[in-house]
């Protein structure tokens, strides 16, 4: 087909979100117009205009009339491998600052088939619901019998109740019990990091329900097939293989090698037992099989069995990420594979970030260390402790209830400058990536509007480049910086899978291919270039409004203080960190502590937002 007028609906899109107050059970259609989908196009980048739209930068995450974004992508529903991916965009519950989590599965797929490009959910149900949403028609279903069930129980009853032909989203009991870092939920998969589920929980929501029949054409069906798939024979590739062989979990004796795997709380850069945890130890132990998320080509997912007492439980599997096996096993000093796999799949079955998790029950563990909290039993290496805590969490019991809030304010309540060795930014918990050991990507964690997330930054790659020296950080890694991060922007907003990275030759260029043949735009790679920029400043936007300054983007002291015990030549001092952040900022276009001057938001096209 012709590509479309420019004040038309482009082909790939609906032109139109569905607004859904479930406090009364109002729902509108808010036009898109096609500059605006141009200028953010789908997913994060949408998601954080829709969010300024709404005024959620002044507004508590957890009160009723705060939104919470589920956002779609013109990609969704193409041939295009990776593709079938939606962000959840909304302002954090754990750092009060703005949070996209984005995921894979048919949820995306039937979510955009209800004729929408994105769902925005407000109010507070009177009664735990479900909402459906059925090809463009809205509903709330009561969900009371599954008050307190399992994200896994959950999605088996719903089916149950409404038929297979539904895709779900759905909370755990952590979600419902406002856990700030608690997860939304589908097919196993979880939009994980920041507290979506919570924000869904508080408007009483157990799960929302998606179907529709309403399909977007594309611009250039032909072509835009023939693209699909060369660049699905090449996503299977060299370039992808360490991730289908062993899954994301194969960087975990690299990074121990290199003294950049965070264990005991950021007190070494490695683990003794690492060897035991690794991949090509699991997989010589236990059943594994493989699987990929819908429409992808990769194949990353290595699912294995979960033993209890040495004993395979019936029907227990569990995903593995590297993530998940840093935060519950080196961080916390657990050397079990079996309880990592356990206490893995117990906040699969809550819905809560696994690295967040991780973070402030290691951090709580040497609080217990230190005298500085009274709770002889948490400890660390001890499994069983581990497994206690994370269940306490999910009820939000004893000490759960404090854990509950993430390690900044259970710092802030525990006092004793204990805030020095909480392992967050902005109150996001900090990854897998030791900041002394990788340097260019302790300034992503830094200056990350999410906080500190090695998803919106890249950082890294540089670091394991001959770019920079990983250990020692200057003002010139600012722009191995900006550039990853504004790729990250774009991929998260067309969406595309992280993974796809090494596949392309030129991503900017390829990426204004694909998107030429589905909406029929003469998009150009520079033009992709100023609206990655435009997406990270709209984002940074949402935060000044939100009550940032500049002493957010920093690091916790014990990492501008204290050498790595396991490596005397990573260390990285105030000073320098500050002089890369000024220079960041600078390389933004921002004042050097970091706020953005009224004329770059009129040449970004952000003046009227």
């Amino acid at each position: 087909m012709k590509p479309q007028p420019s004040n038309s609906t482009p082909p790939g899109y609906h032109g139109r979100c569905l607004r859904v107050d479930v406090g009364t059970g109002r729902a509108t259609h808010i036009e898109l117009p096609a500059d605006v989908l141009r200028r953010f196009l789908g997913g994060s980048g949408l998601g954080t205009w829709l969010l300024l739209r709404e005024g959620a930068a002044i507004i508590d995450p957890l009160a009723a009339d705060a939104p919470l974004a589920f956002v779609f992508s013109p990609l969704v529903g193409s041939p295009l491998t990776t593709s079938a991916k939606f962000a959840v965009v909304s302002k954090s519950p754990l750092t009060q600052r703005i949070n996209d989590s984005l995921a894979s599965s048919t949820f995306a797929i039937a979510g955009k088939k209800t004729g929408c490009d994105a769902i925005v959910i407000t109010g507070r149900a009177e009664q735990l619901s479900v909402l459906v949403i059925d090809d463009g028609g809205v509903r709330l279903e009561s969900a009371a019998e599954l008050a307190g069930q399992t994200c896994g129980d959950t999605e088996l009853r719903l089916r149950e109740r409404f038929g297979s032909d539904l895709s779900f989203a759905v909370i755990g009991p952590a979600g419902e019990r406002q856990v700030r870092y608690a997860t939304i939920s589908h097919d196993g998969r979880h939009a994980g990091r920041g507290g979506s589920g919570a924000v869904l929980g508080a408007k009483n929501i157990k799960a929302i329900a998606v179907r529709g029949t309403q399909r977007c054409d594309w611009a250039f069906t032909g072509k835009l097939t023939a693209f699909a798939k060369e660049l699905s024979a090449r996503s299977f590739g060299p370039a992808t293989a360490k991730y289908r062989e062993l899954g994301t979990a194969s960087n975990l004796l690299v990074f121990n090698r290199l003294h950049a795997l965070p264990t005991r709380n950021f007190q070494s850069g490695s683990f003794e037992a690492a060897v035991q945890l690794a991949p090509e130890t699991l997989t010589l132990a236990r059943e594994k099989t493989r699987a990929s998320c819908a429409a992808c080509t990769i194949g990353c997912e290595h699912i294995y069995e979960v033993k209890k007492q040495g004993t395979v439980e019936r029907g227990q599997s569990v995903r593995l990420e590297y993530e998940n096996l840093f935060a519950l096993g080196p961080l916390c000093a657990i050397d079990n594979p079996d309880v990592v796999l356990q206490a893995s799949r117990l906040c699969d079955d809550l819905g809560l970030d696994t690295i967040s998790t991780g973070g402030t029950i290691a951090f709580a563990m040497e609080c217990v260390e230190r005298g500085l909290l009274d709770e002889p039993w948490l400890r660390f290496g001890d499994g069983e402790a581990l497994l206690r805590a994370i269940d306490l969490i999910g009820r939000r019991e004893g000490l759960g209830d404090r854990l509950a809030e993430g390690s900044r304010r259970l710092a802030e309540g525990i006092g004793s400058n204990s805030i020095d060795f909480a392992a967050q930014v902005k109150g996001l918990e900090l990854p897998g990536y030791e900041p002394r050991a990788l340097q260019t990507m302790a300034l992503g964690f830094a200056v990350g509007t999410r906080g500190a997330d090695h998803n919106r930054s890249g950082a890294y790659e540089a670091d394991f480049s001959d770019l920079v020296d990983r250990r020692r950080l200057t003002p010139a890694a600012a722009r191995h910086a900006i550039e990853t991060e504004d790729k990250a922007a774009l991929m998260d907003s067309l969406i595309l899978c992280k993974f796809l990275r090494g596949v392309f030759s030129d991503f900017y260029v390829e990426a204004a291919e694909m998107l030429r043949l589905v909406t029929g735009w003469n998009t150009t790679a520079d033009e992709l270039r100023m609206t990655a920029k435009r997406i990270v400043n709209a984002k940074k936007l949402f935060n000044i409004r939100a009550g940032w300054n500049a002493v957010e983007d920093t690091l916790p002291a014990r990492l501008l203080e204290c050498e790595l015990a396991d490596d005397s030549q990573a260390a990285l001092s105030r000073q320098q960190l500050q002089a890369a952040v000024a220079a960041y900022n600078t390389g933004r276009g921002w004042s050097a502590s970091g706020s953005i001057p009224a004329e770059h938001l009129a040449t970004l096209g952000l003046a009227d937002v």
